[in-house]
């Protein structure tokens, strides 16, 4: 009579128990993650909230106030007139921008032209400048050549129209002989609109 062998494999419930708490950490990870994302995005929208509430505050204090200083006109009497906003309007538009002009100065004026100083007054903005003298150049045509680029840059003849050479004349600097020159560049004229009298 033959014997009969069984194989029991005492490994099986140790791996079953390996394969249980690797299934629940892995539910606990995802579980903690959810959380945290939710936690997370919860604030986020709280945050916002809190925001634009106090935005929503803020624009109504401004409201409050600009109804205050409106009340405050109206009691007083003093209201802006359609000169105060012509006048307001004149000088948002009439201004002059500095910055570019002198940006573009920069780049017109030559290697042998240098802008000593200008002045700006009565709408007339004078350059005052020195060229030396050069035989083999006329420095008339030096100024000359200065005073086209000047009328062809926009960013200069859109705000003065009329530019002209006005005076010149001959000076030593440092034993160099030099030529001293004025150029006057004649702002545009706005239109001005004058109240009537009734």
């Amino acid at each position: 009579m033959s014997q009969l062998f069984f194989k029991i494999n005492l490994n099986k419930y140790g791996e079953l128990r390996r394969k249980i708490e690797k299934e629940r950490n892995t539910f606990l990870t995802t579980a903690i993650c959810f959380i945290a994302i939710t936690i997370l995005l919860y604030a986020f929208v709280l945050y916002i909230n809190y925001d634009l509430n106090a935005k929503i505050d803020n624009r109504k204090e401004l409201l409050s106030d600009i109804d205050k200083e409106i009340k405050a006109y109206q009691v007083s009497g003093e209201f802006l007139t359609n000169h105060d906003l012509e006048r307001m309007a004149r000088i948002s538009t009439e201004r002059i921008f500095w910055a570019k002009k002198l940006v573009a100065f920069s780049e017109i004026t030559a290697d042998k032209i240098a802008i000593t100083h200008f002045s700006f007054k009565n709408n007339v903005l004078s350059l005052f400048g020195i060229t030396k003298l050069d035989k083999e150049q006329k420095e008339f045509d030096l100024i000359d050549d200065f005073i086209k680029k000047l009328e062809t840059n926009s960013h200069i003849s859109s705000d003065f129209p009329e530019i002209k050479f006005v005076k010149s004349y001959r000076d030593f600097e440092k034993e160099v002989e030099i030529l001293r020159f004025q150029i006057d560049c004649q702002a545009k004229e706005f239109e001005k609109k004058g109240r009537r009298r009734g």
